[in-house]
């Protein structure tokens, strides 16, 4: 579903992004995991057709990025980090904004999706709020149900749970795990419980290169009896 191959990012003399590559199936949900500033969300932003790579090539479901980059968008959704919305809408007037944009020109065609995504979120008790007067998980939560909208076939979520209690982080921990069996999930965090929780696949980015892409298991036996945090720890440093 998701094909990365050699993917260069440069700002002037920094290279942001240094011959990423890797492949994402049906079912797989990938953690993207690096410390500050190894390139994770301008690799996501590449993949999605937000940022123009300087080489290499990624596509979606059999789509270039850089010669389609509005088929692939309608391919994917998103949730960016921050999660922006227009503060003063409601809930549901951003989240049906964001359904026209997808092709649900009619009102009547916008309530089923909208109605869905709110669903999934748990976002019913605060439909009619603007954005603006959400807490920052309730935004979090907005931010997420735009991206399931459409129904798409990949999910590119940069910290899904960011500012999310624990027991909402669960929910959207779950809700993944069970979207992921028909769709491609690539998942930025910082929280490494997560990858445990949710992920089948890993893969660690430091300077901006691939040094690890392997299964939570496979990664945890590199260091029998180690954090998983002294493990990430160790191999954005070098040390394993």
């Amino acid at each position: 579903m998701i094909e990365v191959k050699g993917l260069v990012k440069t700002y002037g003399h920094k290279r942001a992004v240094d011959g990423v590559t890797f492949t994402v199936k049906r079912g797989d949900i990938l953690g993207f995991l690096g410390p500050n500033g190894a390139g994770k969300s301008t690799t996501m932003k590449m993949i999605t057709g937000f940022l123009r790579p300087n080489a290499g090539k990624a596509t979606v479901d059999g789509i270039d990025v850089a010669e389609a980059p509005v088929a692939v968008k309608g391919k994917i959704g998103y949730l960016p980090e921050s999660a922006p919305a227009y503060p003063e809408m409601t809930v549901e007037e951003f989240l049906g904004f964001i359904a026209e944009i997808r092709g649900f020109r009619t009102a009547e065609s916008r309530r089923a999706p909208v109605d869905r995504a709110i669903n999934l979120t748990h976002l019913a008790p605060v439909r009619k709020q603007s954005v603006e007067t959400l807490s920052k998980g309730f935004k979090q939560r907005v931010g997420l149900a735009q991206a399931l909208l459409h129904d798409p076939p990949v999910l590119v979520l940069d910290e899904p749970t960011d500012g999310l209690d624990p027991n909402q982080k669960n929910e959207v921990r779950s809700l993944i795990k069970s979207m992921a069996v028909e769709k491609a999930v690539i998942l930025s965090t910082h929280i490494l419980e997560e990858v445990d929780a949710v992920c089948n696949r890993v893969i660690i980015i430091s300077q901006g290169k691939v040094v690890v892409d392997e299964t939570p298991e496979q990664l945890r036996a590199r260091q029998p009896g180690a954090r998983l945090d002294e493990i990430f720890r160790n191999l954005t440093r070098g040390d394993i």
